[in-house]
């Protein structure tokens, strides 16, 4: 008798257009090396050369910087989410946001966390932002993974977080804060995420870039609770966390 197989979440591919022109620039830069090559092999051989070595150096980066980032996708951030919610150490009863959660990596796994709490994301749902980003495929994730009871997905932009203050124990949010185009905006999503946070909630921040500016938020509202990790090297770019507990 034929098994079926079991359906596995997929938390799909991070900066689709990203990669797609990392790609098809490499190619392209390789491919110009290797013309430029054959048409002026015998004429001037030394210019030939220096463009084919260019082309070879670019095309093979720009490559490399794409498999790492489908890596990362696929398998890295997977990682990195299993140990930053292991330092966080929810016990059970939390109830989670997720800002920015797309195709749920950190909602669901928190979920997994969870026995009496609850985990609600929330996202404007830009597929520029990550492949197939709809809240039908969030569900659908949660449902594989078990955790459709314990989890909300909601449209919202995190500059105007739809919630009461005070709502959430802990609040999550994993490259998605530095999407936001202008510096005010990303400090109007910390203060957002600030506010939702019941005292002495925590945060768990996790970006590429702009790290920086959340805690110089955080601090600024008056938070002293907050830090800053190295980089973290599963992830790629290699991304840092910022930790912080709201004061209470």
């Amino acid at each position: 008798m034929r098994r079926t197989s079991q359906p596995r979440a997929d938390y799909g591919i991070d900066a689709p257009p990203v990669i797609r022109n990392l790609i098809l620039v490499g190619l392209a830069s390789i491919t110009l090396g290797r013309a430029v090559r054959l048409a002026l092999a015998a004429r001037q051989p030394l210019i030939a050369r220096l463009v084919f070595l260019w082309g070879m150096l670019a095309g093979t980066s720009m490559l490399l910087t794409a498999g790492l980032m489908l890596w990362s996708s696929r398998v890295g951030k997977l990682r990195e989410r299993e140990r930053v919610l292991d330092q966080l150490g929810l016990c059970g009863d939390e109830v989670v946001l997720d800002v920015g959660t797309g195709r749920g990596l950190f909602l669901t796994a928190a979920a997994r966390r969870l026995s009496t709490g609850k985990a609600i994301g929330i996202d404007l749902w830009r597929s520029v932002d990550q492949s197939g980003n709809l809240p039908s495929v969030t569900q659908a994730n949660a449902h594989i993974e078990g955790v459709a009871d314990r989890v909300a997905v909601q449209t919202g932009d995190m500059r105007a977080l739809p919630f009461a203050d005070a709502s959430f124990d802990v609040v999550l949010a994993s490259l998605a804060i530095h999407n936001v185009p202008d510096q005010a905006g990303r400090a109007k999503a910390v203060q957002e995420i600030a506010r939702v946070l019941k005292p002495g909630g925590r945060v768990a921040l996790l970006d590429f870039q702009r790290t920086e500016e959340y805690v110089d938020s955080l601090r600024n509202l008056g938070w002293q609770d907050v830090e800053l990790s190295g980089l973290h090297w599963l992830m790629f770019p290699p991304v840092r966390l910022v930790r912080g507990r709201k004061p209470a």
